[in-house]
């Protein structure tokens, strides 16, 4: 298989995108260590995990030093846990939205710093996982929206900095259908319904994810750096489209340009 042999770091790997990253490494023959504040819920079979608070720098270097000599490498990080709750501007402090910029920015910043010495001498790889909230206003997720924004400059300059040693790219997901997919969109229903907006016709599903960090990690990739992988479905249909008078259907009484 073509991660045979190399080890790979999920961090927020114990649940949706995160489990359907590690489960994808593991399928592709990579070792496979997730790491989060809390244990899963469901153990994931094959994969190692081990408890890590990603805000705490000392913590998160340990942790990574650990991983290199007990597996004696480090491959790939992906740098996946993050995340929001919904929260308009003026019903939080700029504490609240720090917060939030600190787990989905700083805490990918924290992990890759830790890691690189590992993933140099491995002449490994970074995969960020970023949204399309950070390139489009995001109403009640806008402190997410910016770090994400910032996730992707950072790994642009991340790739040039530490090229040729370590590539650095982010994945940019659009919707994801996981465990949590009711929470924001509703029952089977609402869902299905808000996967019909997508080009695709669907959501997509954990495993996409995992299959496309595996194609950036794996050898395939090796001239890719400094690149940002739309995983959206195609995007939004534009609003205006929809808006437009000009392509509805209408009903012509034989005069030119009369339309009713």
């Amino acid at each position: 298989m073509e991660l045979d042999g190399r080890v790979a770091v999920v961090t927020g790997g114990t649940r949706g995108v995160g489990a359907g990253i590690a489960r994808a490494f593991l399928r592709a023959g990579a070792r496979v260590v997730v790491c989060a504040r809390r244990p899963p819920d469901v153990t994931l079979d094959g994969a190692e995990f081990v408890t890590v608070d990603l805000r705490e720098a000392e913590e998160v270097a340990g942790f990574f030093d650990d991983v290199a000599a007990r597996y004696g490498r480090l491959d790939t990080l992906v740098n996946n846990a993050g995340g929001t709750p919904h929260r308009l501007l003026a019903d939080g402090a700029a504490a609240r939205h720090a917060r939030v910029v600190e787990l989905n920015l700083v805490t990918p910043l924290t992990a890759s710093l830790a890691a690189y010495d590992h993933l140099r001498a491995a002449r490994g790889s970074i995969v960020m996982i970023g949204s399309v909230s950070g390139g489009r206003p995001s109403p009640g997720s806008a402190a997410y929206g910016a770090a994400k924004a910032g996730l992707e400059s950072l790994a642009r300059s991340m790739a040039v900095e530490w090229a040729p040693d370590v590539r650095v790219n982010t994945l940019v997901l659009g919707m994801v259908r996981t465990e949590l997919s009711g929470l924001h969109y509703g029952d089977e229903e609402g869902i299905a319904a808000v996967g019909r907006t997508v080009p695709l016709g669907r959501l997509a599903e954990p495993s996409d994810v995992g299959d496309a960090a595996v194609f950036l990690a794996s050898e395939r990739a090796a001239y890719i750096s400094g690149a940002s992988l739309l995983l959206h479905g195609g995007g939004e249909r534009p609003a205006f489209l929809d808006a437009a008078t000009v392509n509805r259907e209408t009903v012509h009484d034989g005069r030119q340009g009369d339309v009713r």
